[in-house]
């Protein structure tokens, strides 16, 4: 018996050397394997779906008319999604108009006053023209008279007269001349008036195209295709101008920001090629490409950031956040949402 349990015993010694070598060999090849695998890749499960999100503002204030969409609603870019009561900017565009015609008028009127005071300076002109014809024949007639008189063929008194009508003529051209000059001013005057009123004009078009504007804002569009999210209005409710309405998360600016250690940023290149896991859909990954860079570690970013300065200083692995943008092709694009968290493998050789 002592014999046939010899060559058992020996066996059973060779077990556990046999089995350690073989876990050894397995941790070795092991080793091995994400050595080399490491030694081509960068990995993080520090990264999360990110989207160009575009928030919805009002540009001006009213009551909320319509409301034509539904949370969640996937809509495309200028669809009507709400408007506003609209009563309000549509009696400002009716006095901005209404202001325009009168400014036209008063132009008209300028204009009517400028042709008028032309009129005046022909009707000058005539005037001095009369005048002169007036003093040539009251000289003609001094003249004569002041002959008669020299050969007392005439009264003193009729001299006199024929005196006085040429004083008299000579006045009344002196003032037909400073008429002319007048005249000019008041053509000068009416066409500034003219000017301004015609200025004017331009101010009061400009006040239309502004209330049309503001009329335009009561139609509030979608700004991009994509899923409305965060409504944040009802029926009837006043809105301010500049207040957030609801969101519209772009369904074409979907992409994946990783944050990487500083440690790893070595080797890592735009341009390369990315695997990318959603943690919800781990068995449809996703291709994707390495875009750029942060300009800034994420801390950087933060509302408080480090001030190594104060002494109070502790170091820590800093992460820089990467842009990965996804294959527009996938299958997976169109159930993945913003803050979604996914792992990302970055081939890097």
């Amino acid at each position: 018996m002592e014999q046939n349990n010899t060559p058992k015993k020996g066996r059973k010694k060779l077990i556990f050397p046999i089995i350690l070598a073989l876990v050894l060999v397995g941790a070795l090849i092991f080793s091995a394997k994400e050595y080399f695998y490491y030694q081509s890749h960068e990995e993080t499960d520090n990264a999360q779906i990110d989207a160009d999100i575009s928030p919805v503002v009002a540009r001006v204030g009213g009551y909320v008319k319509e409301i034509r969409f539904q949370d969640n609603q996937f809509v495309h870019a200028g669809d009507t999604l709400v408007i506003l009561d609209d009563r309000d900017y549509q009696v400002r565009l009716q006095q901005a108009q209404a202001a325009l015609t009168a400014t036209r008028q008063n132009v008209d009127v300028s204009e009517t006053q400028v042709s008028e005071a032309q009129t005046g300076i022909a009707t000058a002109q005539a005037n001095v023209e009369a005048a002169k014809v007036r003093v040539w024949k009251a000289n003609e007639d001094f003249n004569r008279y002041q002959n008669l008189y020299n050969d007392h063929a005439i009264t003193k008194a009729q001299f006199d007269d024929a005196k006085a009508e040429k004083d008299a003529a000579e006045a009344a051209l002196n003032v037909a001349q400073t008429q002319v000059p007048v005249q000019a001013r008041k053509v000068s005057t009416n066409r500034s008036q003219v000017g301004a009123a015609a200025s004017n004009i331009a101010s009061r078009q400009a006040d239309i195209d502004f209330a049309k504007l503001q009329l335009t804002y009561t139609v509030i569009t979608a700004p991009a295709s994509g899923i409305v999210s965060k409504r944040n209005i009802q029926l009837g409710q006043l809105v301010q101008a500049g207040q957030t309405l609801f969101a519209v998360v772009n369904e074409k600016g979907i992409y994946v920001t990783a944050n990487f250690k500083e440690t790893q940023m070595e080797h890592l290149r735009v341009g390369e090629k990315v695997d990318i896991v959603p943690d919800a859909y781990s068995d449809k990954p996703i291709q994707g490409t390495v875009e750029s860079f942060s300009g800034a570690t994420g801390a950087k970013f933060s509302l408080l950031p480090p001030d190594n300065a104060t002494g109070n200083f502790v170091k820590v692995v800093q992460r820089v956040p990467v842009k990965i943008t996804l294959q527009s092709d996938s299958a997976t694009l169109g159930l993945l949402r913003p803050g979604m968290s996914v792992k990302v493998v970055v081939h890097t050789k």
